[in-house]
Formats: C-alpha cells, sequence, structure tokens
C-alpha cells in the first residue's frame, strides 16, 4: 500500500535499457530474472499470469495460449522467436529436464514466486544495472515497456492504441492511453509547442 501523496507510477524502460539489462541478467546468471523480464515485455501479460506459466508452453510451438485470472478471457501470444531461443537456452543452462516445471518456481521448489519479491528484486537490479526510470519500478513495468515500444514503433497512430487495448484487454482506448500515460506526454507537449 502506498502512502498518502506517493507517486505510485510506473513507466517503461527505454527499449535499449531493456535489451542491454537481459544480456547483463543472462551474463550474470540471474537466469529467473532474465526470462520474467524477457516474457513479460515480449508478451505483456500481467504478472498474475506470468508467475503460472511452465516451460511446456514454450516448447514445440508458435502460440501461448493462458486464460488470463483477471478477466478469465483466453488470450493466445505469437511467442516471438528470439524470447524461444532464450528460454530454451537458459533451461538448458540451469538444467531443467521436467517442461511441465513452473517457469518461475520458488527457491523451496513448491510454487511460483511471490509478486512482492519480484517487484523488490526487480528495484535492486534496475539499480544495480544503473537504469533510471521515472515513477515507481514494479511489474507493470513489463506490460508498459512493450505498449510504448509498439506506439513508438508506429509513430503513436490511433491504430497502435487499438490494438494495445485489445492485447491489454483494455475497455477503451483512452483506459490504454491512461496507462501508458499518452494523455499526460499530449498534455506536456502542448506546453512544448508555445514558442515566442
Amino acid at each position: 500500500m502506498s502512502l498518502k501523496g506517493q507517486r505510485t507510477t510506473t513507466t517503461s524502460m527505454d527499449w535499449d535499457d531493456f535489451k542491454s539489462l537481459i544480456s547483463k541478467l543472462e551474463r550474470d546468471r540471474e537466469y529467473k530474472f532474465c526470462l520474467l523480464v524477457s516474457i513479460g515485455v515480449f508478451s505483456g501479460l500481467r504478472i498474475s499470469d506470468l508467475l503460472e506459466l511452465r516451460y511446456h508452453q514454450f516448447i514445440n510451438t508458435e502460440i501461448l495460449t493462458i486464460q488470463e485470472k483477471k478477466t478469465k478471457k483466453t488470450r493466445r501470444i505469437k511467442i516471438n522467436e528470439d524470447l524461444k531461443e532464450l528460454i530454451i537456452r537458459i533451461k538448458e543452462k540451469i538444467g531443467v529436464s521436467d517442461d511441465n516445471q513452473l517457469i518461475f518456481i520458488n527457491k523451496y521448489g513448491t510454487k511460483p514466486i511471490d509478486q512482492s519479491y519480484v517487484n523488490v528484486k526487480l528495484k535492486e537490479l534496475l539499480r544495480k544495472y544503473g537504469i533510471v526510470m521515472e515513477g515507481n519500478a514494479s511489474s507493470h513495468l513489463f506490460r508498459k515497456t512493450l505498449g510504448n515500444r509498439v506506439l513508438r514503433l508506429n509513430n503513436y497512430s490511433s491504430e497502435s492504441v487499438i490494438l494495445l487495448m485489445e492485447l491489454f484487454s483494455h475497455s477503451s482506448p483512452a483506459m490504454t492511453k491512461r496507462y501508458l500515460g499518452i494523455r499526460e506526454k499530449q498534455i506536456m507537449d502542448v506546453y512544448d509547442s508555445v514558442r515566442l
């Protein structure tokens, strides 16, 4: 729970910072978080759905199919080839032989890691690797990084907002804009547009 007046908004990570973070996490054998950040950004899944994923959902398939916990909707996600290669490579490095194993299993091997642990560890890792972000770093960072990457690649088009609305299971384009901070950016741009 946040304190009154405390900023709790999570922003996105710059795409180059994202790629650098993945590389450093793999190099430093932070395999669980390398996969968590990668799968989180490439899929746009909520943390509650991410933490339930198992290796078999990414092997010998091009589509990840899940039922979202929050919306109860079935979601089909095309698995990016770079992501698939990373998952397989890390699975081999850590010696996972049971494809039915949770990807984000706790240290006792009994259940998924906890969302609060993810948020604490994520802040620690961003600090360690010198990735500075505006706002609060949390697991929302994954979805927002994907969203802002899609928007930038499509010049902030209305069509990309509609696609992201569907991808994020939002009820309106306005909600997606608010979620990604687009409206605030547009308002701030108005101030920049006023010139002498």
